[in-house]
């Protein structure tokens, strides 16, 4: 028996296939619509996955503003964040971040569920969140999927 011929193959950033995706949000309830989006990203669902490397699809989410959140989380949820002063905590609820920038509330469920290093923060950079459905990534012709075709 050959064991050369057993080789595991990495990913890396000369060999990984990188292609642009498009999903709507239109309908999706937040939670579940992240999860996916985090793993499309991370390239979880692409057979040459390998943890420490950017192997993952370029995502576009459109429509941002018009996800869901059940029960009554848009006024009882808080997000935290602080200034780094004395003081400087300041507490925001969907509601409010839907009013100032719909695009946020999906980067900050996404961006909670990478991973929290220095692959984390690069691969963080390929999601490009939409309000509406025009978008400036015509040039490089991204398909559309279905996020309720994925596991």
């Amino acid at each position: 028996m050959n064991t050369l011929s057993y080789k595991t193959i990495s990913a890396n950033s000369a060999t990984a296939n990188k292609e642009w995706v498009i999903v709507d949000a239109n309908g999706e309830i937040l939670g579940r619509l992240a999860s996916k989006v985090a793993k499309i990203i991370r390239g979880k669902y692409k057979t040459n996955f390998t943890p420490h490397a950017d192997c993952g699809d370029n995502v576009i989410v459109i429509n941002s503003e018009k996800i869901r959140l059940t029960g009554d989380k848009w006024n009882q949820r808080e997000h935290f964040s602080h200034s780094g002063y004395p003081g400087g905590q300041k507490i925001t609820t969907p509601a409010q971040m839907l009013a100032k920038n719909p695009a946020l509330i999906v980067e900050s469920a996404v961006r909670g569920m990478l991973p929290k290093n220095r692959l984390g923060r690069k691969i963080f950079k390929n999601l490009h969140v939409i309000v509406g459905n025009e978008h400036k990534f015509e040039a490089q012709k991204p398909k559309e999927i279905n996020l309720n075709t994925l596991k």
